[in-house]
């Protein structure tokens, strides 16, 4: 179905079909993603959700066998059908995984990673940068006095923080998240959740969750999705209180998923 947005659209999604070889995951889906608010997908386990998350960043590029058609517009920027590098590409769009995965490295040299790989060496700038992305994770008076310190040392919601403060040191302006609060207990998920709402002031985010209580917690915009169709996409009050579709109904209600 199409989206019901109206406002400043960040990514815009046509007709988006995806297959594994024969299997079709994703069918002609349609939405978009508004700038500075949260969306969020949700739908029972192999739904597609993920599969579409992977799609805004060509994450699923690195599948063998998969054939993409239609269209997925960053700023009107046709992702799949432009000059656009991928690398370019995920720096603008960044992904938070379902566990996180800092490298075995010191904290520091995980947040300063990517501006490496960019070419960026200096110090003074890298310290900058990885103390403004620190804070901006909300990670900063944790860590400041152990930056030295093995980035595996940490506990897994401040490891999922540093993840994040990995992405935000290369400035990116969508963020991704695939499940991030999956691996964590409810004390951590609620700071992740916190700072996704403090984030969406300077970022674009959209967040995939099997958790119906967190999409309707933290996001604006909700969108259900069902064997690979995108059965409703609306405003998170309207999916949560007055759902149009039956199919989505029931499976806020409980009745299947």
């Amino acid at each position: 179905m199409e989206s019901k947005v109206t406002a400043q659209n960040k990514i815009e999604i046509s007709n988006l079909d995806l297959y594994y070889g024969k299997f079709q995951a994703l069918i002609s889906v349609n939405m978009s993603i508004r700038q500075n608010v949260i969306t969020a997908l949700i739908g029972p386990s192999g739904c597609g959700k993920s599969t579409l998350l992977r799609c805004l960043n060509r994450m699923n590029d690195l599948i063998n066998g998969v054939r993409i058609t239609g269209k997925v517009l960053l700023d009107e920027t046709d992702i799949y059908n432009s000059p656009l590098e991928v690398t370019e590409l995920r720096t603008r769009v960044g992904m938070v995984f379902q566990r996180p995965n800092p490298f075995p490295l010191t904290i520091y040299d995980n947040v300063v990673y990517g501006l490496r790989v960019a070419g960026i060496r200096n110090k003074k700038e890298s310290d900058e940068i990885a103390e403004k992305s620190l804070k901006g994770a909300w990670l900063w008076d944790q860590v400041k006095d152990k930056l030295d310190h093995s980035a595996l040392e940490l506990p897994l919601d401040q490891q999922q923080r540093l993840c994040i403060a990995r992405l935000l040191a290369v400035k990116p302006e969508v963020i991704l998240m695939d499940e991030p609060c999956s691996s964590l207990d409810p004390i951590a998920t609620m700071k992740i959740e916190e700072l996704m709402i403090e984030l969406k002031k300077n970022y674009t985010i959209a967040i995939v969750t099997h958790n119906m209580q967190q999409a309707s917690r933290v996001s604006d915009y909700t969108g259900y999705m069902l064997l690979g169709e995108m059965i409703e996409f609306n405003d998170t009050k309207i999916i949560f209180t007055r759902p149009s579709k039956k199919l989505t109904e029931d499976y806020i209600s409980g009745k299947y998923g």
